[in-house]
């Protein structure tokens, strides 16, 4: 994010609210590697963080008021009361952060109250955690102004509380932990059952390679009811299988498993493809450790087949980039985030890039898509101060 950007941010501020901000703040969204919908199953997961940041100009104040206004949202400074925050009462866009405040004062943390303005150039609805960006800033933000002394990972926790309880969307731990955490040229390989983290080398340009991102343009949310059957159902399968979260069914012993689950064909596809998914993290870090950098390609197309039979979650454009990526010679392709649109990464020579992007906007324009963004995609910096 540029100095130029910090600067907007904070002249904004200014105009909207009479005085210089405190600071200003940058959280980035993310992009999955490999290891989706394994994150509310206690399982592993690996994000890395991008350029594409939500900014937050913010200043404390002491008469229980939040104001907050967006540059990405038409409309005026929304004022609301600190003591009135109260779950799912808000479905406006002011729910993130209004639910980060909420989430820390019911942690028992005294906010008595803050002027916020955001701006985010993080695409919405394109599976990137343009959300969990907007929650992980302002979480960041108050926690230095006001002394908190939290770790990163403890915001994300309480980010992720705002968004399950107070926006009401069944999300897990990566998203926020991705953007509270990641280090700049790295992924992050992060265990989702004890948080444990390991900053993974990624630096793709050093041995010619790109990772780039396939913007669909197909909106998705979280909200809505998809998603939370896929993980109601990731649940019946570890109650059937008394386990406490699909984490703890062995790869080895899959077969078995879905045996002893019985003709719940549904419920079956969706253990299967958890239970897989957790080996295929594992086996991107073992490769990633051993400069076989290469060879994640093929490991990320399994992904993909698995979220779209087992999972049932992408869509004809999150196909159609995947298969027009690997016909014009990329290493690898996959949907990444929640899925029912957002975004595909494709794994690709530097020589391919430009092959590979044309065919990919060619073939959207031939079934009638709408123009699918493609940029690249390189592991930057988790949330910090910038000014």
């Amino acid at each position: 994010m540029s100095v130029e950007t910090a600067a907007a941010v904070a002249e904004r501020f200014k105009e909207l609210y009479g005085a210089e901000p405190e600071g200003v703040w940058a959280a980035p969204g993310r992009v999955n590697l490999i290891g989706e919908h394994t994150d509310y199953n206690d399982g592993f997961v690996m994000p890395f963080a991008l350029p594409h940041t939500a900014v937050a100009a913010v200043s404390r104040r002491e008469d229980g008021v939040l104001r907050l206004h967006s540059a990405d949202v038409e409309g005026d400074v929304v004022e609301l009361r600190v003591d009135d925050l109260a779950p799912e009462s808000d479905r406006n866009w002011t729910a993130y952060p209004s639910g980060v405040v909420w989430a820390l004062r019911e942690a028992g943390h005294a906010l008595t109250g803050a002027d916020i303005h955001l701006a985010s150039t993080v695409p919405a609805g394109a599976g990137l955690s343009s959300s969990a960006a907007l929650e992980v800033v302002v979480a960041l933000a108050l926690n230095e102004l006001y002394g908190l002394g939290l770790k990163g990972w403890q915001l994300a926790r309480l980010c992720q509380r705002a968004e399950n309880v107070y926006v009401g969307a069944p999300v897990g731990i990566m998203d926020q932990t991705a953007s509270a955490c990641c280090e700049a040229g790295h992924a992050l390989f992060l265990d989702t059952r004890d948080l444990s983290q390991k900053q993974i080398p990624f630096d793709l340009a050093a041995e010619g390679m790109r990772l780039l991102v396939v913007d669909t343009q197909v909106k998705h949310s979280h909200s809505e009811g998809e998603y939370g059957k896929r993980r109601a159902g990731c649940e019946k399968g570890a109650a059937l299988l008394g386990v406490d979260a699909l984490r703890d069914v062995a790869y080895d012993d899959l077969d078995s498993a879905l045996d002893r689950i019985g003709d719940d064909e549904e419920v079956r596809r969706l253990v299967r493809h958890v239970v897989t998914e957790d080996q295929r993290v594992e086996r991107v870090v073992a490769l990633l450790e051993s400069g076989e950098t290469r060879a994640i390609g093929p490991v990320l197309t399994e992904g993909h087949a698995s979220l779209r039979d087992d999972f049932r979650i992408s869509c004809p454009e999150l196909d159609l980039v995947v298969d027009t990526a690997l016909a014009n010679g990329a290493l690898g392709s996959r949907m990444t985030g929640g899925g029912f649109g957002g975004s595909a990464i494709v794994l690709t020579e530097a020589a391919d890039v430009e092959t590979i992007t044309k065919a990919v906007e060619e073939a959207f324009a031939s079934a009638g898509f709408t123009a699918p963004r493609v940029f690249e995609a390189v592991p930057a910096a988790g949330a910090r101060r910038v000014s």
